[in-house]
């Protein structure tokens, strides 16, 4: 597995563990629809959250969240039509993005976003 890849499976593996203590319910781990993945998806309080993990090293060219891409976002709406249409359900849903940074010494940094788009 390529490096890049590496990070972002550790990136996922935090941002999950992260929401789990935050009490949130783990429904799906890359969850794909056609063209698109979603990497979690969460449940809470009623609510369907979407996650998009971003995960780098360093924000030397920008912050982590700044690569969740217009693209993105409307694939993902995509994928989350579909995930609603299955389960049935009814009640609220958000897009979050998790970001991961690490820093100098190799500590992983993460910024929970909630609501961090509409497409």
């Amino acid at each position: 597995m390529a490096g890049h890849n590496i990070l972002g499976t550790d990136g996922e593996k935090l941002a999950k563990g992260y929401l789990e203590e935050l009490g949130f319910e783990i429904l799906e781990e890359n969850w794909v629809f056609k063209k698109s993945e979603i990497d979690l998806i969460a449940y809470k309080n009623s609510t369907i959250v979407f996650v998009e993990v971003k995960t780098r090293r360093n924000n030397t060219f920008a912050e982590p969240e700044d690569f969740v891409s217009p693209d993105k976002q409307k694939l993902m709406a995509l994928a989350a039509d579909e995930y609603i249409h299955l389960m049935g359900h009814q009640h609220e849903i958000r897009f979050d993005i998790i970001s991961v940074l690490f820093d100098n010494f190799g500590k992983p940094v993460i910024n929970h976003i909630e609501d961090a788009f509409w497409p």
